[in-house]
């Protein structure tokens, strides 16, 4: 596995979302601002509201800058059938008869990417399953608790 083509293609969805969330700021800025939305009495707030979208998103778009920051920075790290998972493990995960990959990643934890074919979401290692990966190792077996549901679950690989 190119752990670091896997990285970019992380990056590259980010930078994808930090584009619409920068275009919608931008339009409820100009909204917000826009003459048409100069309150006629105390009652209307569509100016108000349009400038709490607006600073809303663009919180969004600066925590999408600092997640692509940190993807950027982060090693490429091979991971050998004896090391525990960690920051930048991709860990094949087999439970309730299913298999899972789950790219353990500094932020932007629910994103997902397509790459070898494989459906990959990040998680980070603050996130309830992640917390409970993170140390554990290839092969080892363990109670996956997910919304309060206990169930087994298998580590197969850990990249």
């Amino acid at each position: 596995m190119n752990k670091r083509a896997l990285i970019k293609k992380i990056v590259a969805k980010l930078a994808d979302e930090l584009e619409t969330y920068f275009r919608a700021a931008q339009f409820s800025r100009a909204e917000a601002t826009h003459e048409s939305s100069k309150a006629e009495n105390k009652y209307d707030t569509r100016g108000l509201e349009a400038s709490y979208l607006a600073r809303g998103q663009s919180k969004q778009a600066a925590e999408i800058k600092s997640a692509i920051a940190a993807f950027e920075e982060l090693p490429a790290k091979k991971f050998g059938a004896d090391d525990a998972v960690d920051l930048g493990a991709l860990v094949e995960l087999e439970h309730g008869g299913e298999r899972s990959f789950y790219f353990i990643g500094p932020r932007a934890g629910g994103t997902e990417v397509l790459h070898d074919k494989r459906e990959i979401l990040v998680i980070t290692p603050q996130s309830p399953l992640g917390a409970q990966l993170v140390g554990k190792k290839s092969g080892e077996s363990f109670q996956l608790v997910l919304g309060g549901a206990k169930q087994t679950a298998k580590i197969v690989s850990v990249e």
